[in-house]
């Protein structure tokens, strides 16, 4: 069989290769095949996949914003360790350029994300940012929107990725991974469905977001909210505002009538509450968007949707 190799280009470019390999760890399940998740998001859907035959850990632990995450020497031993490495892509593992360039071995990776189309800044202009780049070694480069996991959807595309993947890695447990994956599939389904029936009961007039930074644009166009702006101008959490764009922001939450402003649990809040504070919004501040929790509300990922979509239709209605 194959196996997947990574090479490392630079800190923000990946080069996969298909290699000849005899690792019994990667050609059948002998007990040896760990597979490493960057996010909470990602491991808990792929455990719903891999079932009792694999052992799927984070890299990242509950409550991180990934957006600013800094590494640890852990990580390169994590890395190490693992025979197969799951990645949501679209530059959202900033960080995991250099971890790789210090990890030993080889090992399988997958993107969750593959073969679905990111959205671009470009794409949602009209509050005046700016296309959202980053920098590599000079080099500037624009950056889509990572946050396909808030469209149960897309996750339907991850899912299926993740499968191929351990198939193509364990191919003795291809029946158990696909059993799994349509049953985790229906359950997704379920969701997306009961989500349609909460967000019928906003008005539509009501269906507006406000948001610390660009997280929410596909939940937005699956459900039919709008987004009538931004705090920060990017998908990051990390991202800075000037201050026009700050008073370009309070001006937009007075003249759409948004009641609220959501922020992922573990975002720095100040500039909210600036705005809420001129405006008199209110913040919804316990969304979580990029982590899960240890325990409830969001220890899983269905959890964690059904608690955000509460937090909205509750503060919309």
């Amino acid at each position: 069989m194959k196996k997947l190799v990574i090479s490392i280009i630079s800190p923000f470019m990946v080069s996969v290769f298909f290699l000849t390999s005899c690792n019994p760890a990667l050609n059948g399940n002998d007990g040896s095949m760990k597979i490493l998740a960057t996010t909470t998001v990602l491991a808990d859907i792929t455990r719903h996949i891999a079932g009792d035959r694999v052992q799927v850990e984070s890299l990242l632990p509950f409550d991180t914003d990934p957006h600013a995450y800094q590494t640890a020497p852990l990580d390169v031993i994590k890395i190490t360790e693992s025979t197969f490495l799951i990645l949501n892509g679209i530059e959202y593992e900033h960080f995991i350029g250099p971890l790789l360039e210090n990890a030993e071995g080889e090992r399988l990776l997958i993107v969750a994300s593959d073969g679905l189309e990111a959205h671009h800044m470009d794409e949602r202009q009209g509050e005046g940012h700016a296309a959202e780049t980053e920098s590599s070694e000079g080099h500037e480069h624009e950056t889509g929107d990572p946050h396909m996991w808030l469209d149960p959807n897309l996750v339907t595309t991850y899912v299926e990725n993740i499968r191929d993947g351990l198939i193509e890695a364990d191919s003795a447990g291809a029946v158990e991974y696909s059993a799994n994956a349509d049953s985790y599939i229906a359950q997704l389904k379920e969701l997306d469905a009961w989500i349609v029936e909460q967000v019928n009961t906003i008005p539509v007039e009501r269906r507006l977001l406000m948001t610390n930074h660009e997280a929410l644009g596909y939940f937005a166009d699956r459900y039919g909210f709008e987004i009538v702006d931004t705090i920060l101008p990017g998908f990051s959490s990390e991202a800075s505002a000037s201050a026009w764009e700050i008073a370009a922001a309070v001006e937009t939450v007075k003249s759409s009538g948004a009641p609220a402003i959501f922020l992922d649990e573990v975002e720095n809040a100040d500039l909210a509450d600036q705005i809420a504070a001129e405006t008199g919004v209110k913040i919804v501040d316990d969304l979580h968007l990029e982590s899960l929790t240890d325990g409830p509300p969001a220890g899983t990922y269905i959890d964690m949707m059904k608690h955000n979509v509460s937090r909205i239709v509750e503060s919309l209605k």
